[in-house]
This record gives structure tokens, C-alpha cells and sequence, in this order.
């Protein structure tokens, strides 16, 4: 699997703006801070995207397990709001554990869960699912799924295709899918709106990477769940019960997910700045670019 830089990373997301919400710029000019500490008394709910906030690959990021305990021992509830979609929310849960993470299975709302919410709606018999070899789907529903391969006819026989994780795809796969669809447009549906995710090294291509191609070569506009959309947004939100608003606080390190998608759901946000997408770059240049304007910007958790 191809890395990109971070350069690149923002630049793929800049290109596919016409397909993500329009931002909405907070009222007041973005605060600077260290952490998280210094906006505790400020917020009720604190929502965190994983990669880039709990960690860096299959690193814990150091003093974030900390800084969630010291979160709730003042009385804040914390969740994770990721756009992971190769496992289901149990198996993260024991992945973050492993880490350091004292979560429990309601704590974890993912873009996956988003689409199994949406999945009754779809009247598709037969799906094929880009996802690593042997991952189950059991929390997807009783569905009838055929694994994207190096076959042709697989392709070619299913009704529509689920985007889920991209890890073992490969441009011989992603030649298939076109040519499948330039024959028979289907739906396509993508559990991962990212187009990248920070690494130990470089950035991954996610499955927003893919599902966007499809859209510039193929004319299939894809539907996604997760962030920056407000579905996935809407069920964390849910699972909180009455809840003022503008006491909730999305943290994350992308512009073009986290913080967009925090603003398109009418709740304030957070941009780190030190770990995941911009370490090492310029953020003040990069909110400038782009015109996604944080909250706050907070060097680390």
C-alpha cells in the first residue's frame, strides 16, 4: 500500500471539497492551548478520533490515557468517535484496552456503526466488501457478502459494493471496481470517509482515497458514513441523552474529518496540532488553506 507525505494528504483532501460539507467558521477567533486541561471546565462531553488522538499506528500516544482519566474524575463523559471501519466496535475496544484505554463498548461510536444503522434502507441482495482477508461482519446484519478479490466475476456479479477497510487493496483491485462500475454503475457505499490515516511512518490511503477515484474516473458518486458527515455525529450524540450542545467538543487531528465535521453537527472543536496530521507542519498555514476554521488548537491531548 502506497504512503503519501502530509502534504499530499491535505492536498487530496482539498481536491475532493465539492463532495464534503461547507465549513462553518466558529464565531470566536481560535484559541491556542497546551492541552486539553485548559478547556476542561469549558465542556461536559469530549468526543476523540483514535488515530492521531489515542494513538499513532499501534502507539498509544503518551499522557492521552491520563489526561481521559483526569477527564472523568471531574465528572466529563469521553467517547471515541472514529472512522474506523475494518473492525467491529468490540474488537476495538480490546485494541484501545491493549493501549491503555479504560473504555467500555457504549464509549465507542464508529463509522461502521453508521452504516449498520443505514443498512436496513438498502434493498441490495448481493454485496461485495473491499475489507482485509477473514474480517467478519456479523454487527452488518444478515447479508449476503462476496470478498473483493483478484476475480473478475466477483466484480462483476454483485449488486452493489461496501468500502470498508484498504488495507490489502491493491490498484489491480481498484482496476476491477472501475471497470465493474463503467459496465454497470451499483451503489457504493464507504464505512471509512478518510483518505488517509497518520502511520509510524507516512499516511495510509483509507477508503475515502478509493471511493473518491471512483468518483473522478468513474462519475459513481459514492455515499459515506462517518466523518465529516453528521450521521456518525448524530448517533454519538445520541447515546448522550439531553445534552447542551455547545458543551460538547469534538478533538481530532484532521481538518477535513474532525473539526469539518464537528462544525457540520453544530458542535465545537479541537484541532491537535503536535501528533497525527500536522505534526511537524505549519497548522496556522494549513487552517488558513483550507479555510476550516478550529475552535481551538491544542498541542497535544
Amino acid at each position: 500500500m502506497m504512503s503519501l507525505t502530509a502534504e499530499e494528504a491535505f492536498a487530496a483532501y482539498e481536491a475532493v471539497r465539492p463532495r464534503l460539507p461547507s465549513p462553518v467558521p466558529p464565531a470566536p477567533p481560535t484559541r491556542h492551548v497546551a492541552t486539553l486541561a485548559e478547556i476542561a471546565d469549558e465542556f461536559d462531553v469530549f468526543l476523540l478520533d483514535a488515530f492521531g488522538v489515542l494513538n499513532i499506528g499501534e502507539t498509544a500516544i503518551p499522557g492521552t490515557a491520563e489526561r481521559i482519566a483526569d477527564l472523568r474524575a471531574a465528572g466529563k463523559s469521553v467517547s471515541v468517535v472514529s472512522n474506523a471501519a475494518s473492525l467491529p466496535a468490540s474488537d476495538l475496544l480490546q485494541k484501545y484496552r491493549r493501549l491503555g484505554y479504560q473504555f467500555d463498548l457504549p464509549d465507542i461510536v464508529t463509522s461502521r456503526t453508521a452504516l449498520a444503522a443505514a443498512m436496513n434502507g438498502h434493498i441490495i441482495k448481493r454485496w461485495g466488501v473491499m475489507a482485509p482477508a477473514r474480517s467478519v461482519f456479523d454487527d452488518l446484519g444478515p447479508l449476503d457478502m462476496a470478498a473483493l478479490g483478484d476475480e473478475a466475476r466477483v466484480f462483476d456479479e454483485v449488486d452493489g459494493f461496501l468500502l470498508m477497510g484498504s488495507a490489502q487493496w491493491t490498484p489491480t483491485r481498484q482496476a476491477l471496481l472501475e471497470d465493474a462500475l463503467k459496465t454497470r454503475p451499483r451503489p457504493v457505499l464507504v464505512a471509512n470517509p478518510d483518505i488517509v490515516a497518520p502511520r509510524e511512518s507516512g499516511f495510509s490511503q483509507e477508503p475515502g482515497f478509493f471511493a473518491h477515484q471512483l468518483a473522478d474516473r468513474v462519475g459513481v458518486v459514492p455515499t459515506f458514513y462517518g466523518k465529516p458527515f453528521p450521521d456518525v455525529f448524530d448517533l454519538a450524540l445520541s447515546r448522550l441523552g439531553p445534552i447542551d450542545k455547545s458543551r460538547v467538543v469534538m478533538i481530532g487531528d484532521s481538518l477535513h474529518t474532525d473539526i469539518l465535521g464537528a462544525q457540520t453537527s453544530g458542535i465545537r472543536s479541537a484541532l491537535i496540532a503536535n501528533y497525527g496530521f500536522f505534526a511537524g507542519m505549519n497548522v496556522e498555514n494549513a487552517i488558513q488553506r483550507a479555510g476550516i476554521i478550529p475552535d481551538f488548537v491544542v498541542d497535544r491531548p
